[in-house]
């Protein structure tokens, strides 16, 4: 007959005072680690011992209990009571929840290691369900960091991991994703677009938490976004628009939700900046959030002044340039200089640009022929340029001028019909020879005779005088760019600015353009606003600014765009024309030694990959990266491609064909020649300083060429 099975009998609980309980040396934790014994001494004192402390009686030799009992498990808390008794805020006698330990054969340090060994640490997911039912019970989340020893942040970050879709709480409960995965998805609050990203990774190779970010967010404004900056995200928010953000990553601010939203109150906002302008007398003012490159091209610049400073205002800029050269001095040797000085220095940067710069004046009178473009800056600024005035407004006395100038006179043409014949020879209508009482201007003919003489004789004195030569083409130039009904010049030659009639969006606001433009508007600061004035104007310029100047104006003229062909041909370009200029862009790309990624530029998704089939995205990656980098996309649909594409090639340094300046090749198998250009018509190899007229030594010295004024 089988015997019954024998019962476990529980080690009986009973409350022991403290000062009857020792520290065992059986204790196995000797390690410091995790929460200090202060802070669960002050968790002790919140919420008191929230389990009991295992502890066995001490005996004599005899085996007989002294009435004392040592804690073999539960060391840290004993430590913690032990601390509460030492600051009073304790009785030492106070009753302690123990379990005694009565099991006969089983070491002191067994109970010990099990205690700490044989238990398993709470699961991540129930952490952040815990912190969630807690504020869902009214809990403060200060409070709950309070309680928890830890920051606000972090509880914020697991309440956020507590918000994701319930479908994918019970994927990372089941470890079919990772705990990087499930805060990806924190940058999103709905929970079935949650899901459907989910879905549609399950057969992805790539399910990268930076994969589920883009993928969440790809309907969505970044924060950083100029629109964003210039409405401000606060008003945004006020209008009901929502942000997510990621509260494991650097967002920028986060994501904006509502894209229409955000036009909508961009184009209110412009509208309003655009009627206050308005409001100034100008004839006309146009608001976009980007105007095209070039946008004022052809258009005639208004001359303006600049409102002086006031006493005021000039002492406030000594003021702030003081204050900064203080804390540079004071800081200068140290290390660490703290945050608050820094945006200190910032801010009087800031102030002392707002003061310096001034507001335009211009006239009346011209105020009400021309307008105004109003934008957005790269930054998120307002943009505001003044002061332009469109062909179809220019005042009739100065078309009448323009064409009085271009139609020849015909004033003289009676003397010539009645005073000379074919030959040249003056007759009377009697055939006798008649003394004039007066002078008469000469003939149209002779003058015109003459003057022809005289051109060519200018042309070989002008060819044996390089620095008038250049004077008078930069004068030319001059005139052509920053003077546009100017016929103060008899230099046949002017530039033709170029535009882009396949012109990619936010041509305006890539590094170049800006460049460009400041450059300009700096040199149309300091040229006089009468082309009359010019050219005593340029001869007092030194001979570096000269030749600055000349390049500036010439390098408006350089077109190396590889423009689309129409279908049908009009004249104005043709396909071997493209050929030519692309050819010789390159000759001018490696003269002045181009690199298109220092100046800026870089392969994204939107200028570049979207515009690409997958076959030659997948190259230019297997090009740039290697052909694993490309393995690694090449199953994703195209804008998930294009988006990795962009962040694989980041900082590789890889630009496309079409950008690239490709390397001479080796003429007459010298090996120098690799790096000469060939003279078209000749069959000789020049450098590029040669090129331009130089000796050839690398040297070119611009301080010879143009002329200055003594």
């Amino acid at each position: 007959m089988a015997s019954a099975k024998r019962k476990i009998t529980l080690s009986p609980s009973r409350d022991i005072p403290f000062d009857r309980l020792v520290l065992s040396q059986a204790n196995v934790r000797r390690v410091k680690a995790g929460v200090s014994i202060g802070e669960l001494a002050d968790d002790l004192a919140r919420r008191t011992l929230l389990q009991s402390l295992n502890v066995r009686p001490q005996r004599t030799d005899e085996g007989a209990e002294t009435g004392m009992f040592e804690v073999p498990a539960g060391g840290r808390r004993y430590r913690a009571l032990e601390l509460l008794v030492k600051q009073k805020r304790l009785a030492k006698d106070a009753p302690v929840p123990c379990i005694v330990q009565q099991t006969a054969g089983i070491l002191a340090e067994e109970d010990s290691y099990a205690e700490n060994a044989v238990r398993e640490a709470l699961h991540p997911l129930d952490q952040f369900r815990a912190m969630q039912a807690m504020v869902d019970k009214g809990a403060e989340v200060e409070a709950i960091a309070a309680y928890f020893m830890t920051t606000p942040a972090v509880v914020r970050q697991r309440l956020k991991l507590a918000s994701v879709a319930p479908a994918l709480h019970e994927l990372y409960a089941e470890d079919e994703m990772t705990l990087d995965q499930l805060m990806a998805f924190t940058v999103s609050d709905d929970h079935e677009r949650q899901v459907q990203t989910w879905e549609l990774l399950a057969h992805s190779f790539n399910k990268s938490p930076a994969f589920i970010r883009s993928k969440l967010t790809e309907n969505s404004v970044r924060a950083a976004d100029k629109r964003v900056r210039f409405v401000s995200a606060d008003a945004y928010v006020a209008a009901g628009g929502s942000i997510v953000r990621d509260l494991f990553e650097a967002d920028d601010g986060g994501w904006l939700t509502d894209p229409a939203l955000l036009d909508r109150l961009v184009s209110e906002k412009l509208a309003a900046i655009a009627e206050r302008i308005g409001g100034e007398g100008w004839k006309w003012v146009e608001a976009l959030v980007d105007f095209p490159y070039g946008a004022t091209r052809g258009l005639r610049a208004l001359g303006s002044s600049e409102v002086p400073m006031t006493e005021e205002e000039a002492a406030q800029v000594v003021a702030l340039e003081a204050e900064a050269d203080a804390l540079s001095h004071k800081w200068a040797d140290e290390p660490d200089v703290p945050e608050e000085v820094h945006a200190r220095l910032e801010a009087i940067e800031c102030e002392i640009g707002a003061l310096a710069d001034r507001p335009q004046i211009f006239d009346d009178a011209e105020v009400a022929l021309a307008g105004a473009f109003v934008s957005i800056d790269y930054d998120g600024t307002i943009r505001v340029d003044r002061g332009f005035v469109r062909a179809e407004d220019e005042p009739a006395a100065e078309e009448e001028e323009v064409a009085d100038a271009a139609e020849p006179s015909n004033d003289n043409e009676p003397d010539r019909e009645a005073g000379a014949d074919a030959g040249g020879e003056e007759c009377d209508g009697s055939g006798a020879d008649a003394e004039e009482d007066t002078l008469k201007p000469l003939p149209e003919r002779i003058v015109s005779d003459l003057t022809a003489w005289r051109t060519l004789a200018l042309q070989d004195a002008f060819a044996a005088s390089p620095q008038a030569a250049f004077a008078a083409v930069l004068h030319a130039l001059v005139l052509s760019i920053f003077y546009r009904t100017s016929h103060e010049t008899c230099l046949e030659l002017s530039v033709s600015t170029v535009c882009f009639p396949n012109e990619p969006a936010g041509l305006r606001d890539c590094a170049p353009a800006r460049s460009i433009e400041a450059r300009h508007a700096a040199w149309r600061e300091k040229l006089p606003t009468g082309d009359a004035d010019l050219w005593d104007a340029l001869l007092a310029l030194d001979a570096n600014e000269q030749a600055m100047l000349f390049a500036h104006c010439a390098s408006l003229g350089v077109n190396a765009q590889a423009e689309i062909l129409p279908k049908y041909p009009n004249g104005r370009i043709s396909a071997h024309g493209v050929e030519r200029r692309i050819v010789h862009s390159h000759v001018l790309a490696r003269v002045v030694t181009l690199d298109v990624v220092a100046a800026g530029w870089r392969p994204t998704a939107d200028g570049y990959f979207r515009g690409v089939t997958k076959a030659r995205l997948l190259a230019d990656v297997a090009e740039a990266r290697g052909p694993e980098f490309a393995g690694m996309i090449d199953h994703l649909k195209k804008p998930d491609m294009a988006r990795e594409a962009e962040k694989l090639l980041e900082d590789s340094g890889w630009v496309p064909e079409p950008m690239r300046t490709p390397a001479l090749e080796a003429v007459g198998g010298d090996a120098d020649a690799g790096h000469a250009d060939a003279v078209p018509g000749t069959d000789e190899a020049v450098t590029g300083t040669e090129a331009l007229g130089g000796e050839g030594d690398g040297d070119g010295d611009w301080d010879e060429m143009p002329v200055a004024a003594e």
